[in-house]
């Protein structure tokens, strides 16, 4: 679990249990939240949305705001098993 601030809010970021990431993997997904500063901070709660990390994959977020202020990634799911649905059927996302 991390803490950190943007603008008024204090949020704090946690882990689904399932995911076994390690401390580079993770202070890389808060850092990446900390480029991204207040962008994220209108949704709402429950609201979810992703981040394209280059070498993470695509990190899938919660946002909860009861009882407190929480984003929750709750999967990542690396760019080797990323499809696109064309016209044509679904391909290998390259």
């Amino acid at each position: 679990m991390y803490r950190f601030s943007i603008g008024n809010g204090n949020w704090i970021i946690k882990f689904s249990p399932h995911l076994t990431l390690g401390a580079e993997e993770k202070e890389a997904i808060v850092n990446s939240l900390l480029h991204l500063g207040s962008h994220w901070t209108g949704y709402s709660h429950s609201d979810s949305f992703v981040i394209f990390h280059e070498s993470t994959g695509m990190i899938v977020f919660r946002v909860e705001e009861i009882p407190s202020l929480i984003l929750t990634v709750t999967t990542i799911v690396p760019k080797d098993k990323w499809y696109v649905k064309t016209d044509a059927g679904i391909r290998k996302y390259n």
